[in-house]
């Protein structure tokens, strides 16, 4: 594109271009030019930031070469004033800012998984985002190294959070560049037996609500404790015994609806309403139950079962629902799974709801549990 020395002359004898448009930049304020379209047309623009933002200041001659290049210095200058700030900002305030902008476009769940993560593995408060080293990130994904999961999930965090970053021209490059994820975890296979499944069953119902009443309904539902937390009792149709997952809180984000029995009916019976949530948060902060770890790791003393997951639960759901005989394809309607024996083209066409197939194989399993447990 032409630089030019924009005088008042200069821009009124710019002719206009045989192609679209054609932008001439000034000699002596960085960014700043007039823009001339084939239809004669001529606007004064601002290109700034790392990312070229074109900012249009006005149109030629409603406003002057000297207003409008002098509101391009302004800006400039509070561009710069505001880069400076950006320049000295703390990890905390940084931390707040990212999750702010990001509560806009992701699930709660997700927003609170990011909360989550970032305040329990990456305490570096005061520290100036421009001194936050490699070593220093890393130092605290290696104590991770045990519970691989967990790393891999907190590495993940940190790095979306450091490019938003660099995005915001907060940093100038990210110390993760050139890193590669921890190893992920592999493939659980944990299951329990009957028998490990009786004894924590038992010691669900003796535990105090809410945790234990979690335990007992992923035990016998089978869904993921982030949907089971988020459980509303508006979901629940206590006439039809159904209950409806609303595409918000699902994995897949689609609706999942699933029939319930007489053994989940008593848990929710025996549930105290404490608000439109089943477990409703009792911070501040929250909206539903967070208190995982602490409240797994009392669970678990006394408990004479091999380390286990709640997700663990899950599979042993649907491990027993294959035990029993039950179709696969209605397995994964009751679990909302959408890649398997029912996918692609037939998922599309297949739009039958397999609620009675869904009843029957609910009414088998917990048959099964009565005598089981």
């Amino acid at each position: 594109m032409p630089r030019v020395q924009l005088t008042d002359i200069a821009v009124k004898a710019l002719a206009a271009p045989e192609r679209e448009q054609v932008t001439y930049w000034d000699a002596t304020t960085p960014g700043f030019g007039v823009r001339v379209s084939r239809g004669g047309t001529k606007s004064f623009v601002l290109v700034h930031g790392a990312n070229r933002r074109r900012t249009t200041l006005g149109r030629y001659p409603a406003i002057s070469l000297k207003n409008a290049r002098d509101e391009a210095k302004q800006l400039l200058a509070e561009l710069t004033l505001g880069k400076t700030q950006r320049r000295n900002m703390s990890f905390a305030a940084a931390k707040k800012r990212f999750l702010a902008e990001t509560a806009e476009r992701v699930r709660s769940s997700t927003l609170e998984e990011y909360t989550r993560l970032l305040n329990r593995h990456f305490r570096f408060g005061p520290l100036m985002m421009h001194d936050l080293t490699r070593h220093e990130v890393m130092r605290n994904i290696e104590k991770l190294k045990s519970a691989p999961s967990e790393q891999n999930h907190a590495f993940t965090v940190i790095r979306i959070f450091l490019n938003w970053a660099v995005r915001h021209e907060i940093i100038d490059r990210n110390p993760l560049d050139g890193l590669n994820k921890p190893k992920p975890s592999k493939s659980r296979e944990r299951y329990l037996s009957e028998q490990e499944l009786k004894l924590v069953y038992e010691k669900a119902r003796i535990e105090p609500y809410p945790y234990g009443t979690i335990v007992q309904l992923l035990i016998l539902m089978g869904q993921r404790r982030g949907e089971t937390s988020h459980l509303r009792w508006d979901w629940i149709n206590s006439e039809e015994r159904l209950i409806t997952f609303p595409a918000s809180v699902t994995k897949n984000k689609r609706e999942h609806v699933i029939p319930y029995g007489d053994l989940v009916a008593t848990v929710f019976d025996s549930t105290p309403v404490v608000g439109d949530f089943l477990f409703a948060s009792r911070s501040e902060k929250g909206t539903v139950f967070r208190g995982w770890s602490k409240c797994k790791r009392r669970f678990d003393v006394g408990l004479e079962v091999a380390p286990f997951t709640l997700h663990d639960l899950r599979r042993t759901y649907s491990s027993t629902h294959a035990m029993l005989g039950t179709p696969i394809h209605v397995t994964e309607k009751l679990l909302n799974h959408v890649s398997g024996t029912v996918s692609g083209v037939a998922a599309i066409y297949n739009r039958h709801s397999y609620i009675q197939e869904m009843r029957s194989a609910v009414d088998r399993y917990e048959e099964y549990l009565s005598g089981a447990l």
